[in-house]
This record gives structure tokens, sequence and C-alpha cells, in this order.
């Protein structure tokens, strides 16, 4: 009989390769989700310099760049939280003319111009209300209601403008809020950009402050990564939620303000279709449709490659159906962006 402990062999290592290249991948897609957007408008930025090297790579056309950038920037600062918390605002477009005829008929009414602007983000303001308590009190879809807003705040435009333009009075056309966006004078020079495009960018790092430091930030993403489980740690989701909309529409109004500055007048008709170069500058920044994904770096960048591509096919001599379907596929490919990013996700 054999006396003695028994020899024990030791286990064989599990070497699990599948996991680290799983993980691999996972490094290199989270590296390209957030570069992804900036590389795209380098390599658009690029092309349409090489196509167009006079006319469009200089420096008037880029700080014309910045000012078509600052509308569509302002509104997807908004339209950043809104996606983030899950939700979606389609009624952009139409709460910008709006916006741009309430502060004309204020301003033909004899109000200053700084009641006029603060009218017309009010007049967005009540529309962010509205969408808010209809999703939360009634439990509505954000895309029924606010499709449903598109029309009706559109008709409720040309009804407050009598289906025409309204112009504001001449004697206020040399005040302030007609040069947010206006090219710099020759003394203006140390300003660099034009006063909106400061405006942008100061908001821009202001909302980046509230999503990234504050309770109402976090709020925004538990929401939108689960509201089940934000409503288990205390989250008043549908105030919450009302909140967003408000603090969105806020941005809206604001981009309202800047458009009308460029157009001069209050135009019903106007920003027809905004409110997709809105959505698409989010997707492409880095935002999920699904929800709790996103920030206002990519944002940018990816207002700034919208308005890229449509400066440089208008320096290109393209028809604007052409345009039209070149903003509708990168719309596409935004989408597909998405479910790809999703996909990766889970």
């Amino acid at each position: 009989m054999t006396t003695g402990n028994p020899t024990v062999t030791p286990p064989l290592p599990i070497l699990d390769y599948g996991t680290e290249k799983s993980n691999t991948w996972q490094r290199v897609g989270s590296v390209l989700n957030s570069l992804g957007p900036l590389m795209g408008l380098v390599v658009v930025f690029t092309f349409f310099s090489v196509e167009r090297p006079t006319i469009f790579f200089s420096w008037s056309n880029f700080q014309i760049i910045l000012v078509q950038t600052a509308v569509v920037a302002t509104a997807a600062l908004g339209a950043t939280c809104v996606i983030v918390s899950g939700g979606i605002d389609l009624s952009v477009g139409s709460s910008i003319a709006l916006c741009t005829v309430v502060i004309a008929q204020s301003l033909r009414a004899g109000h200053s111009p700084m009641i006029a602007g603060i009218s017309g983000i009010f007049a967005c303001l009540c529309t962010g209300l509205i969408i808010g308590l209809l999703v939360t009190m009634l439990n509505l879809s954000p895309f029924i209601v606010t499709l449903g807003l598109w029309g009706a705040l559109r008709g409720f435009a040309k009804w407050y403008a009598a289906d025409t333009n309204v112009d504001p009075p001449d004697a206020v056309t040399g005040t302030w809020l007609f040069h947010l966006l206006y090219a710099l004078r020759p003394n203006q020079s140390w300003m660099i950009f034009p006063i909106g495009v400061w405006i942008m960018l100061a908001l821009t790092v202001a909302v980046g402050l509230v999503l990234r430091y504050t309770r109402f930030g976090r709020h925004i993403f538990a929401i939108g990564s689960n509201e089940l489980t934000a409503r288990l740690c205390g989250v008043r989701v549908e105030r919450a939620k009302v909140l967003i909309y408000l603090f969105a529409t806020l941005f809206t109004g604001i981009a309202g303000v800047l458009f009308f500055s460029h157009l001069g007048i209050g135009d019903p008709t106007s920003a027809d279709g905004l409110e997709l170069n809105v959505i698409a500058a989010v997707v492409i920044g880095g935002a999920s449709l699904t929800g709790g994904q996103g920030g206002v770096a990519g944002t940018l960048v990816g207002a700034m490659l919208m308005t890229v591509v449509n400066n440089g096919c208008t320096k290109m001599r393209m028809a604007t159906s052409i345009q039209q379907i070149v903003t509708g596929i990168i719309i596409v490919l935004a989408a597909i962006l998405d479910r790809f990013r999703h996909r990766r996700s889970t």
C-alpha cells in the first residue's frame, strides 16, 4: 500500500482568445465611435478643399460655414438632451419658424429688440411645455406628439403671419438683433467670429458641463439608459422629462433668434426640414436614438459636417435636388451608424 500525498496535477490555464479579441474590437470600436465624426469631417472638408481650392478653402468661406452651423448646432444642443433621454423632437424647424414670426410681430408692435427676442424664445418654451406634458401626463409617444406639432406649429406660424413674410420696422433693422450672424466689420476683426458663433460655442460648453457635472445631466442619461431603473433609483421621471423638453426648446428658441438675425424677417415657411439636419447632427455626433448615449462635442462636429456638405455642394454648383439627395443619404447613414453602435453595445 502506497503512503504519502498523491500527486495533484495543476489545472491548465484557460486561454480565452475569443474574449481577448472581443475586448480589442470593443476598444477599437470605442475609439472609432469617438473619433469617427471628426474623421468624417476632415475627409469631407479635404475633399471639397481639393475640388474647389480657391472658393472653398478660404478664411471667408470658413466663417460662412461657422455662421451656417450656428443655427443647426444651437438647436442640436437641446436635441442632444432629448435624444440622450430616449425622446425625439420633430418640431424643431416649425418652432424656429414660429419664433421668427413672433419676433417680427413683436418688433412691429413697438417692443424693443430684447423683448422681441425673449418673446420668440418664450414661444418655443411653451412648445416644450406642451410636449413634456403630453408625453408624461397622457403617456403619448414623443414621436407622435412632436410629429403633430410639426404640422400644427407650422400652420399657426402661417396664420399668425397672415400667410406672408413679416417685415420688421426699418427703425430697428440696425440694432444688435440683426447683426448676430453678420460678417464682421473691419473694426470688429478682433472678435474673429460673429457674436452668434461665440454664443454657439459658449452654449456648447455650458450644456457639456450640465450633462457631465449636474444631477439633471445624470438624470438625462439615467432615463435614456433604463427608465425603470431610474425610477427605482428615485428619479422623478415625469418631472425630469418636462424639464428636459423645456431645456431643449430653450435652445431651439435661441437658435430661432439667430435664424431671425440671419433672415432679417419673420418667415413662417422657413427652416423647413431643419429638424432632420438637427437629428442627423446629434446621431452623427455619437448619440444613440435608443437613448443613454451622446455628447455635445460630437453634436457640434456633426452639425459642422452637415454644414460643410451643404456648403461644399453649393460651391461645386450642384443642383438643389442633388444636395437634398446627399443630405438624405447622410441621414440614412447616420441611422445605420446608430444601429451598428447599438448592436455592438449589446
